[in-house]
């Protein structure tokens, strides 16, 4: 039943509702694609086949007494290995995390998608502690590109990414500090949205503080509108989440662009250099949204690049990270992350809060940029995936990944919702992504123009053929 992996979660509890299929075929299907795709691209930490089966069987029974318990009741996930899920350890991609438990605790997000019935796959990959754009880590090793091995997933939720991409499961959790659902959703063409901050409640509290959110990733806008329905819950845990939304996620999303003021900035006022080809097909999605009936405007948000201070704030929450480890657990680290982490042990309070002003003045501008637009449209990254196991494409002369993700970390800082919508391959049948920002709480007008790239064929790729 391999066709089942190709369907998405509306599709899966549709069919369940009529009958056409079980959960149990549904699990079955995503654990044999799982174990196929493992060799290849290294998705998963975990997989447990068995307690799958059981979650499987226990939602059969739900839905053949017309009694499902939620609304993605038998829908197989995965959930990024930084995220806690009782009954196996989260080890975040470090040597240095202790693997013995107890392990007793969901995270919010985890907790509300198994109060739905949700049937839990594995735990995907994750650079250690999620410290950087691509997948690789001491623990875990290197996780590749659906549509080429040979190339980096992206990250920090590569491993959910290429899941998601290659139908081990339909849906995803990841996280996203500065980029981490959107980098590896553009590379490996999948959908990916980074909610408002606090929207999807997060417990523990991040070490990078409020750059941290928790979002979605999944085949298109409408399956991560469902989950924002199920994930979005509040939860006591989090005393910076937000109370419940208003409504539902689902209910406006086929509301589609027209009269919606769009401002396209293909460049961020010439500050990034665009791959011909990433600025090709992200300038034919702007195209599809202006033939729906938007009015688009090509215009720059008003800011320079707030990368230095975006830095102040990342490394020092990395150096927090380890700060509890001994001098032999720290060994064992990334070198990458180490060297980040003595970086950030330098800076002063001083230079931290002078960052945190920075963070609020660009939120300030942007506040002011969406009464004028309600939608911004970029790149989601100006190149497409490169060699895997590399932090930088090679010659590229950056230093860190931040260098090659100038559209993603600004929209951390401010806390606004953003998702990237797969829109276009490259000459080397690469995916391409493009990001839709809009003003903090304004998540469902972010889905509801995915949606309409999708309805208009706009977010169509082939399927990896890597695998």
């Amino acid at each position: 039943m391999t066709e089942l992996t190709d369907l998405t979660a509306v599709q899966l509890v549709e069919a369940y509702r009529k009958g056409e299929f079980s959960p149990v075929d549904a699990t079955r299907a995503a654990l044999r694609r799982a174990e196929e795709v493992q060799p290849v691209v290294n998705a998963f930490v975990r997989v447990d086949a068995e307690e799958a089966l059981a979650q499987a069987e226990a939602s059969t029974r739900r839905w053949r007494r017309g009694e499902p318990s939620g609304l993605v009741d038998g829908v197989p996930v995965s959930v990024k290995d930084i995220l806690l899920q009782r009954g196996g350890p989260t080890l975040r991609g470090s040597r240095a995390t202790r693997a013995e438990g107890p392990w007793e605790e969901d995270a919010p997000s985890v907790a509300r998608l198994r109060e739905h019935g949700a049937v839990f796959i594995g735990k995907t990959t994750t650079p250690e502690f999620g410290w950087k754009g691509v997948t690789d880590s001491p623990q875990s090793g290197i996780t590749r590109n659906p549509y080429d091995p040979a190339r980096t997933a992206g990250g920090s939720s590569g491993g959910s990414a290429a899941a998601v991409a290659l139908g081990a499961a339909p849906v995803s959790l990841g996280t996203d500090g500065g980029g981490s659902v959107r980098i590896p959703g553009s590379f490996c063409g999948i959908f990916a949205l980074k909610p408002t901050y606090g929207r999807v409640p997060l417990y523990p509290a991040s070490a990078f503080g409020t750059l941290a959110h928790v979002g979605p990733m999944t085949r298109d806008a409408a399956d991560a509108a469902l989950l924002m329905d199920v994930i979005s819950g509040p939860d006591p845990r989090d005393w910076s989440g937000l109370s419940p939304a208003a409504d539902s996620f689902r209910a406006g999303i086929e509301g589609g662009v027209r009269g919606l003021r769009i401002a396209y900035s293909p460049s961020l006022g010439g500050q990034v250099a665009v791959r011909p080809a990433v600025a090709a097909a992200v300038r034919r999605a702007v195209e599809s949204l202006a033939a729906q009936g938007a009015y688009v405007e090509e215009t720059d948000p008003d800011f320079t690049d707030p990368v230095e201070a975006f830095h102040t704030l990342w490394f020092s929450g990395a150096a927090r990270v380890i700060q509890h480890l001994p001098p032999e657990r720290k060994a064992l680290l990334d070198p990458g992350l180490r060297e980040i982490c003595a970086q950030g042990a330098r800076y002063s309070a001083l230079d931290y809060l002078a960052a945190v002003d920075v963070r609020m003045e660009l939120g300030r501008r942007m506040g002011g940029f969406h009464r004028t637009y309600d939608l911004l449209i970029t790149p989601t990254l100006p190149i497409t995936a490169f060699e895997a196991g590399a932090e930088v494409p090679k010659g590229s002369g950056h230093r860190r990944w931040t260098g090659w993700t100038p559209f993603t970390y600004p929209f951390n800082m401010t806390q606004q919702p953003a998702a990237t919508v797969p829109c276009g391959v490259d000459r080397d049948g690469l995916p391409v992504g493009v990001q839709i920002v809009a003003a903090r709480h304004a998540d469902a007008l972010v889905l509801r123009a995915a949606h309409a790239l999708y309805e208009a064929g706009g977010a169509t790729i082939a399927p990896p053929a890597a695998v």
